[in-house]
């Protein structure tokens, strides 16, 4: 057992399985879907993906929440007490208050218990972007990387993943406030779908525009195909808003060919999905810069 714990939060959105293997401790994520409280859980124990987009699907109201700084202080204290120290990678400060939340935590938590430490990174990614960081950090954690080490590993590597998506329907971005209302209509009329992407600070840009699903689907390809570094020598993580076909079409893309060691395909959760609505597509690679 190594020393320290790598703690994220479930808005990675990776495969429980894998979270497992590394020994990912995530910290589940709360989701409000139609006046219900669950909590995003990675194997989803407490709402099933295909659940959660079908009650969307039929006009479903969903909204999400921070963790506060006492939830992570009931969730990490017993590791500190047992003697071990917590890299926390947080999801996007720009796009929920948890990362500050768990700062706050952190530095009450290495007041009580002096000599341990709470590191905390603000990975600036979303879903299976900040999945990838977290996966990457942990296979350096389990080739015998310090808490240090891990830490320096993801702050420099949290600039160079690419976030590329399309969304299917322009009203959850709407209501989000990331596109206008008149966009989203025009939008709707014209069968016009967004390519966005996470920028430097963690924030969804809008990138470009599609005309169609298939069109769309091919532009975030096209990203990965241009912009990928050695693409051969990496893992690329696709996640989807319960569109598993779309999902396996650009893997086959993908693995056609860039070749890459292996490409994993996971559900975006309802932490994510609630803001980007059913039939998103994504993917996730390293690149030069973002």
């Amino acid at each position: 057992m190594r020393d320290y714990v790598i703690l994220t939060d479930s808005s990675c959105d990776l495969p429980a399985a894998l979270a497992d293997e590394l020994d990912i401790q995530v910290l589940p994520l709360r989701v409000n879907l139609n006046g219900r409280e669950f909590r995003n859980f990675l194997d989803e124990r407490e709402l099933d993906h295909r659940e959660f987009y079908n009650a969307l699907r039929n006009g479903g109201a969903a909204s999400t929440s921070a963790v506060n700084p006492e939830e992570f202080t009931q969730v990490l204290t017993p590791f500190l007490e047992a003697g071990r120290d917590v890299l926390y990678l947080a999801f996007a400060s720009a796009l929920s208050s948890t990362c500050q939340n768990g700062a706050i935590a952190a530095k009450e938590l290495e007041e009580r218990f002096p000599g341990r430490r709470v590191l905390v990174v603000d990975t600036k990614c979303a879903s299976m972007g900040q999945g990838l960081l977290v996966y990457l950090t942990g296979l350096r954690a389990k080739e015998g990387a310090s808490l240090t080490e891990a830490r320096d590993y993801a702050e420099a590597t949290a600039p160079r993943i690419a976030h590329w998506f399309t969304v299917d329907d322009l009203f959850f971005l709407k209501r989000g406030g990331r596109v206008s209302a008149a966009t989203a209509a025009v939008g709707t009329l014209l069968n016009i779908k967004p390519v966005l992407h996470v920028d430097d600070e963690g924030r969804l840009i809008s990138m470009s525009k599609a005309r169609g699903r298939k069109a769309a689907v091919k532009a975030i390809y096209d990203k990965c195909a241009q912009t990928a570094d050695h693409p051969e020598n990496q893992t690329i993580f696709i996640s989807h808003g319960d569109c598993p076909e779309d999902a396996q079409t650009l893997k086959e893309l993908i693995e056609t060919n860039l070749h890459p060691l292996d490409v994993t395909v996971s559900p975006i959760g309802p932490v994510i999905g609630a803001h980007s609505g059913p039939a998103t597509l994504a993917v996730f690679f390293l690149a030069d810069v973002r």
